[in-house]
């Protein structure tokens, strides 16, 4: 169903792939949108290693959220900072692309739970998360990407 690499030698293994998922801050949430366009926007995101799904938060009224609504498909792209190999100009870049579908998570003992873990990969101050959830957390819609295909490369520009 999903197509393979054209470039085998650039994939990245599975274990390099969720690495880059868990570090990384941000990438691009992509769905259908209005009138079949595809509908991308930057968002934060948590990997979870426990049940291998993504997971992200936002408010519960929008346009991302009423195209997950018609669709549930989705891709989320990440890729890191890069790195240059010493001599040489042109940056590599590892870029992660994940195909799956979209579940809204009801249990808010869970939203709060995954709320704190995404809110640690940007600060460790445990009473500023707490606060921020206890303030925030009942109009929080929390949604999981759930896997169905991942797969990623190393690129170097040139």
């Amino acid at each position: 169903m999903f197509r393979e690499m054209l470039r085998k030698k650039q994939q990245l293994p599975d274990e390099e792939c969720i690495g880059i998922l868990k570090t990384q801050l941000r990438g691009v949430l992509s769905v259908i949108g209005d009138d079949g366009y595809p509908y991308g926007m930057p968002i934060n995101h948590y990997y979870c290693e426990e049940d291998g799904k993504l997971y992200f938060h936002g408010g519960k009224k929008g346009h991302k959220i009423d195209a997950i609504k018609l669709d549930n498909k989705a891709s989320f792209c990440v890729y890191d900072e890069g790195f240059r190999r010493e001599g040489e100009w042109a940056l590599n870049i590892r870029s992660v692309i994940v195909f799956g579908r979209i579940e809204f998570i009801d249990d808010q003992e869970k939203v709060y739970r995954i709320s704190g873990e995404l809110s640690r990969k940007f600060t460790d101050d445990d009473e500023y998360i707490r606060h921020e959830i206890e303030r925030s957390g009942p109009g929080t819609l929390m949604f999981a990407l759930v896997p169905e295909h991942i797969t990623g490369k190393l690129v170097k520009e040139a």
